[in-house]
């Protein structure tokens, strides 16, 4: 987590040129000089002051204030990172106070995006793949089988730097970068020893210093009081426990889940499909219209289905199919914002009052897929869908409730993904309104970042995965491996880069790899 602190304040504070962060000045110049590298960039001393000539990479004024601007408007999710906004300073176009886990968080995700528009093509792609590097090293799924080629393209990645950077911006921290998928290897995810946690941790202990000349006594004091009370609420009722304020429960429910109630429509659906076939012979081979029909009357079949299966003797009917089968209560709750997972998810009506972003929604459904109006022969597939959550319901069905969000959905003309992997969409675009629900357990959260490229467009980037923790491969799972690209988020792909290698030297660089890094 270090390395990744320190290569992002290198780069950050080369690009914006951050006194003592930057990389770049009259000796970096003139190591180039004494190289015989890029000659054209050496020092040129006039009367009153020496001038620098821009390199590939430094930025304009205008393209500085663009990266802090893009910055300074991001909203993240509520537990993803600090408030970036405060770490901008547009007056001098710069980053300010930039803790471990704020490198973190840029380098993963946030950097790409905001350097989009501003450098070089391969510079840029250049700094893209380092980011992506460490969003791969940093996942908590790792394929083994995948290592071998994500440290291949790391060396490569470096090589491309220094096509870009300076020589006094690869310092150890940088070559360090070349043995994590080594460390990976040895010693499994990298989450596992990262310090994160603990420095969390050490802010908490230093909030409960009180009086500064006895640092350790009213840790140890604080520490004890608050292991007490949390003893004592064990034997008293109707009692939260400290340190949870009261705000963070208002508005907020914690329902069961609906994916076992889907699970057991499932046969249900099956049989009405088969019903609605013999009914309607001539239309058996219209799958279109037999899914329409399907979702226009699926739930007062299901009504009469569950109640004739009632009347008869060992039904086998459970509570849950049954009241599922009833509705749920007419006057439905609605929330401002709801807890599920361990992931709080707002409407858009309170993400705009907030400094955090927590409406946006992504669904990997399988859905009927059509050429045209005219299209006879569908396909079922799977297929993404973006979404800002509108409006948040509880259904009531006496026993158990059920949340859903009706969301505006994202029109497929509003849906890009470019060379990078990095899906574009355009909020202003909404499509699907005849069907904007979807169960809250069905969803994986999102956060829109506005695109400095492309006005009016968006960029789709996602929570970690907070619930797998597994090293996949030969030596973990046996013959179980789980295919899973390395840049998961993101990756020029392989013509686009092979292009890029080859504008700098072709295989000469791929060649001259393992003289330069490897062991």
């Amino acid at each position: 987590m270090h390395i990744e602190k320190n290569v992002c304040d290198s780069i950050i504070g080369t690009l914006l040129e951050i006194p003592g962060k930057n990389k770049d000045g009259i000796a970096a110049r003139l190591d180039l000089l004494n190289m015989g590298v890029k000659t054209d960039l050496q020092p040129q001393y006039g009367e009153r002051r020496t001038r620098l000539p821009p390199g590939p990479w430094n930025l304009s004024r205008a393209e500085k204030r663009e990266v802090c601007n893009s910055f300074y408007g991001m909203k993240v999710p509520e537990g993803y990172s600090s408030n970036i906004k405060n770490l901008v300073s547009l007056q001098d176009s710069r980053l300010l106070g930039l803790k471990s886990h704020d490198c973190h968080t840029l380098m993963q995700q946030l950097l790409p995006v905001a350097i989009r528009s501003v450098l070089e093509k391969p510079a840029r792609y250049a700094i893209t793949r380092l980011c992506f590097f460490f969003n791969a090293i940093c996942a908590k799924t790792v394929d083994v089988s995948k290592l071998d080629k994500l440290e291949e393209d790391v060396v490569v990645t470096l090589c491309l730097l220094e096509k870009y950077f300076p020589p006094s911006f690869f310092d150890i921290m940088v070559h360090l970068v070349v043995h994590l998928v080594r460390e990976v290897r040895l010693c499994g995810p990298v989450y596992f020893r990262w310090m994160y946690p603990f420095e969390r941790y050490m802010k908490v202990l230093k909030g409960y210093v009180q009086n500064r000349t006895r640092p350790e006594s009213c840790i140890a004091e604080r520490y004890i009081a608050e292991e007490a009370v949390e003893f004592c609420t064990q034997h008293l009722s109707d009692v939260s426990t400290v340190g949870v304020p009261s705000s963070q429960k208002m508005g907020v429910s914690k329902p069961l889940s609906g994916c076992t109630n889907t699970e057991e429509v499932l046969p249900y659906i099956e049989q009405h499909m088969i019903h609605i076939k013999t009914a309607y012979p001539k239309f058996r081979k219209r799958t279109k219209w037999l899914q329409d029909k399907h979702n226009s009357t699926f739930i007062q079949w299901l009504r009469f289905k569950v109640q004739s299966e009632l009347e008869a003797d060992n039904n086998g009917v459970s509570e849950n199919l049954r009241w599922l089968a009833a509705g749920p209560n007419m006057a439905v709750p609605l929330y401002r914002s709801y807890l599920i997972k361990g992931i709080k998810f707002n409407i858009k009506a309170q993400d705009d009052v907030r400094t955090t972003q927590n409406s946006g929604v992504y669904l990997l459904a399988q859905t009927m897929q059509v050429a045209s109006a005219k299209d006879k022969n569908p396909i079922l597939s799977n297929m993404g869908f973006y979404g800002v959550i509108q409006e948040i319901w509880d259904l009531d069905y006496q026993k158990f409730t059920i949340p859903v969000f009706r969301c505006d959905w994202i029109d497929s003309s509003g849906l890009v993904v470019d060379e990078l992997g990095f899906t574009l969409v355009d909020l202003s675009k909404i499509g699907h309104r005849n069907d904007q629900f979807v169960l809250a357990s069905q969803v994986k959260q999102i956060f829109f970042v506005d695109d400095p490229m492309h006005r009016g467009w968006s960029v789709v980037l996602s929570m970690p995965n907070r619930e797998y923790n597994d090293v996949i491969g030969d030596e973990v799972l046996g013959d179980v491996i789980i295919e899973c690209e390395p840049f998961t988020r993101g990756m020029p792909n392989v013509d686009t880069f092979d292009e890029l290698v080859g504008e700098l030297g072709g295989q000469n660089i791929r060649d001259g790899c393992e003289d330069i890094y490897m062991d």
